[in-house]
Formats: structure tokens, sequence, C-alpha cells
């Protein structure tokens, strides 16, 4: 990052994909340190809404005072697969303009040691998004069997050597527990062969290790697989949908999802007057963008983002 500055990724494609209106109604479903719903922001009107979102009690503890005074802004501690809940209770349920997902993991949950989640950093294996509920990664690492490590970080990772790896946590974890998060790096770095291709890309050998328990302890595919489901329930006619991933399987299940929700099932298509519970959900708004030169440039994190932009149907 540029100056240690908090830069929001792909802020400007964003902007234009809720394509806002002063007076609308909108969700950052994914606050973090609230750069996007800053801009989002300073684009409504006195009658506009601004919903945000997240489960990381730390990113609502450092949510920038201006914003707190804001009266059209309300911050929620919640999940995103609570998304419809969440919002019906406040009565915006087929109200919402706009909807914003920024997955991942964001940059204070990594450049915090005590969280967890980076395998260059000493610190407690814990990996929670939520510290307060669900299991630390020390613990799932304690009782998950070999079939099931093997199973995630294929599946989550998309790691292979996930058997090398898996048997080589079980071992380690039968002579002591495993609970720091250089312990699990340098146990996964020894398990993956000196001279194995990462894709042709230099990353640290725990990268998709790290990455796969992740996910699996904090259910982040199902929770955007829900979210998703959630969102297009939410919107209004016209509303808009944006999602950044930083990942493939995250990328996969949005791209599935906004393609599937833009058609009708199979015997409906190319019939004249297609019964309303069966027709299409959502139009696809452009392909998909990726970071510039310039932003990545300036925000090594936009490298890997990918933009997805989805309208709401009538």
């Amino acid at each position: 990052m540029n100056g240690g500055a908090h830069i929001p990724v792909m802020l400007e494609p964003v902007i234009a994909g809720l394509n806002i209106r002063e007076d609308g109604n909108y969700v950052d479903g994914t606050f973090g340190r609230g750069g996007h719903s800053r801009a989002i922001l300073e684009r409504l009107g006195r009658d506009g809404r601004l919903v945000a979102i997240d489960r990381d009690p730390s990113a609502i503890d450092g949510a920038p005072e201006e914003l707190r005074r804001d009266k059209r802004f309300e911050l929620v501690r919640g999940e995103i697969a609570a998304l419809e809940a969440l919002l019906e209770k406040r009565g915006l349920s087929r109200e919402v303009d706009g909807i914003l997902f920024d997955l991942g993991v964001s940059s204070p949950q990594l450049d915090e040691a005590e969280r967890g989640f980076s395998f260059m950093r000493d610190g407690p294996l814990d990996m929670r998004m939520d510290p307060d509920r669900g299991e630390p990664a020390s613990r799932w690492l304690a009782h998950a069997d070999e079939t099931t490590l093997i199973r995630t970080l294929k599946n989550y990772g998309e790691e292979r050597h996930a058997r090398r790896i898996a048997k080589a946590i079980c071992a380690a974890r039968d002579a002591t527990p495993i609970t720091r998060t250089l312990e699990l790096a340098e146990i996964v770095a020894r398990a993956v062969p000196k001279d194995a291709s990462r894709g042709g890309k230099k990353i640290h050998p725990a990268t998709r290790a790290f990455q796969a328990i992740r996910i699996a302890v904090n259910d982040e595919l199902g929770q955007l697989e829900a979210a998703l489901s959630a969102a297009v329930n939410v919107l209004r006619a016209r509303g808009r949908l944006c999602v950044i991933s930083f990942h493939s399987l995250e990328d996969r299940i949005v791209k599935r999802f906004m393609r599937d929700a833009s058609r009708s099932p199979e015997p409906y298509r190319g019939m004249p007057d297609i019964p309303e519970a069966y027709r299409p959900r959502l139009t696809l708004i452009g392909r998909a963008q990726t970071a510039s030169d310039e932003e990545i440039a300036d925000n090594v994190r936009a490298r890997s983002a990918r933009l997805r932009i989805a309208e709401r149907t009538a």
C-alpha cells in the first residue's frame, strides 16, 4: 500500500457499478475499514441510507467517528449470511438499491499477529473473523481427521500437496498441539517439496494451506452462497449487486450464481410467456473486471481482485 494508508479495492469501478442514487438505500456487506462505505456516503443525499455489516468486532470498534455521527449510516455487527433478516428488521426488504460484498480477509486482520491469519507473523492460531463465535483454527486442527484435512486443503486451497501436508499435520499434532501460526507454517513448508511449482507464482508454501483452513474455520463459502441468495431477495427492481472476490473459489461461486440467476430454467428458455416464478432475477452488467495496473502499483492486494456486477430484474 501507498504510505500505509487504507486504499479500498477497485473503488471507482464499484461506485460506478452501484449506480448510486442520492436518495437510495445501500448495503456495504463487508465494512472492513470503511473505505467503500465512506465513498458511498459521499454520493448520497440527505435522504439516502447506508447499512454496513461486519462480523469482526474490531471492524465495528474501529469505525471512523465521522461515519458513526452520520445519521444516514448504520453499522451492524452480523454475518452476511443473515443479510435478509438484518435488512427485514430495518424495513428494507425489497427496498435496497445496491449491495457490495468485498470478500476475503481484510488488511487489519492480516496485520494483527494475534488474530492468527498470517503465516508471516507469529501469533495464536485463531483465524476466526468473529473471535466470539466458532472454534479457533488450533482447535479445528486438533480434531479434524486426515481425510477432512486432505479434502479441505484440496477443495478450499487447491493445494496439490494436500496429502503430504495433511499427513505432516497429523504427525506433528500427535507429538504436541499446534497452537502458533509460524509453527503451522513450518510444518507445511517442510511437507512441500522444495522444487514444487506453485502455479508459476512465487508464493509462500503455506499460502494455500492457510487459506483453506481459514475458509473452513469461518465457513466463508457457505456464508457467500447464503449472502448471494439473500441479496437478490432484498434488492428492488434495477438494484445492483457488486461482488469483489480474491480467489478462484469465491469467483466461481459468484460467476455461477449470477449466470444461473440471469437465465430461465432450461425448459422455459426461448418461450414467449415465461411464468413469473421462472423468469431471470438478474441481468449481468458487463464482464468481470480486474484492477488497473496503476491501482495494483498502489495497492498490491488489488492484484487478485475480480469484480462482478449484476442488476435485479423487475
